[in-house]
């Protein structure tokens, strides 16, 4: 059973995890309309995953015994300078994603909640992987700069990322 703390913890975070989610179809939306549908795509996947992390905080909180809280989804930006402002935007997103997971952990330290620390493992390498990949898309914006074709390759690269269901969620109902 959960304790009351790391319950409504865990809600907040669901909220924030969809939240996360919208942010990325918008800034979909916004690089399909700016001629960059592979950057669209990459952010269509970040979207579904983003939905996989808030159902995987979901199925935690049910099985612990607890109740799904689900609150509104506060608006989200819906323009950008650039689509180097959209991967920094990210980037600075997924870092405060990152403070979210580990003030969430260290609040299952403080109520000696091991289980739920076990759980929240995967959430600490999985900001490791999103921090990374959105450093690395960066570092290639700015090393294309305004060359048309560089970006159009890097979105052609983009275009072809997958979208693959997160572990935790593998063979759940």
């Amino acid at each position: 059973m959960l304790n009351k703390k790391i319950e409504e913890a865990l809600n907040a975070q669901i909220n924030a995890e969809m939240w996360s989610a919208y942010l990325y179809l918008s800034m979909a939306a916004f690089c399909h309309t700016n001629g960059n549908p592979g950057m669209g795509h990459w952010f269509e996947v970040q979207f579904q995953e983003e939905q996989d992390h808030a159902k995987i905080l979901f199925n935690y909180v049910i099985q612990r015994n607890g109740k799904v809280d689900l609150k509104a989804i506060k608006e989200v930006p819906t323009t950008w300078e650039s689509v180097l402002d959209v991967f920094e935007s990210t980037l600075k997103h997924e870092q405060t994603v990152t403070a979210l997971i580990n003030n969430l952990f260290a609040l299952t330290t403080q109520e000696n909640d091991y289980a739920t620390q076990s759980m929240l493992k995967w959430f600490i390498d999985e900001q490791v992987e999103e921090e990374e990949n959105a450093t690395n898309i960066i570092d290639n914006l700015k090393m294309i700069k305004d060359n048309g074709y560089g970006l159009y390759m890097l979105d052609k690269e983009l275009g072809a990322r997958t979208y693959t269901q997160a572990a935790p969620l593998a063979n759940k109902a």
